[in-house]
């Protein structure tokens, strides 16, 4: 006789084996449920980048309830003329300033001769704005569509008065002034 029937009694050897036989059965289904929700998972993560695909490549109009999709519109500046264009870029980093909670100085349309190539607007903008600000603006302006781009960048750090602390004994956040171009292709007139 082997050493598991002298400790394990006869009557008890089918329990066990009934326990060992269930014990397997959970862990394999376990097993399947895990390996079927990684593919439901990966299913809407493929459906997802192919609704995307298709909004990107307008055969698909933007969801509704999404009017942040960055990505909607058409991917270079739009209007009839050079000039409704430059000024239509001129809005856009105007808005992209405010939201970022910077303040335009000033800014100049660049619609002809541009440095950048035949067929691009560019408009240089000076603008003050906290240093927290300035990654959300230069984000804002790069991502989505039309496709701009930031060129010439130059940041000046402003001395905080009383130095640094504000009155009620807080420190003030640093304040830049910045000055960049940023420039986009036109589509050109229709």
């Amino acid at each position: 006789m082997s050493m598991l029937s002298s400790v394990i009694p006869a009557g008890r050897r089918p329990l066990l084996a009934a326990l060992g036989y269930l014990a397997l059965v959970v862990a394999l289904l376990a097993v399947a449920g895990s390996a079927i929700g990684d593919l439901m998972d990966k299913r809407a993560a493929v459906a997802e980048a192919s609704d995307a695909l298709d909004r990107l490549q307008g055969r698909k109009p933007p969801r509704a309830g999404d009017p942040a999709d960055p990505w909607t519109g058409a991917p270079v500046l739009e209007g009839p003329t050079v000039t409704v264009a430059g000024a239509v870029l001129m809005q856009r980093i105007a808005a992209a300033a405010e939201r970022a909670g910077g303040r335009m100085t000033s800014s100049r349309p660049e619609l002809q001769g541009t440095p950048y190539g035949p067929g691009f607007v560019a408009v240089a903008a000076s603008l003050d704005i906290g240093a927290d600000g300035l990654q959300k603006l230069l984000y804002d302006i790069e991502a989505g569509q039309p496709f701009l781009f930031v060129d010439q960048l130059a940041i000046q750090s402003e001395a905080p008065s009383s130095g640094g602390r504000s009155a009620d004994g807080g420190s003030q956040p640093i304040a830049l002034k910045v000055t960049f171009s940023a420039y986009g292709q036109w589509q050109g007139a229709r």
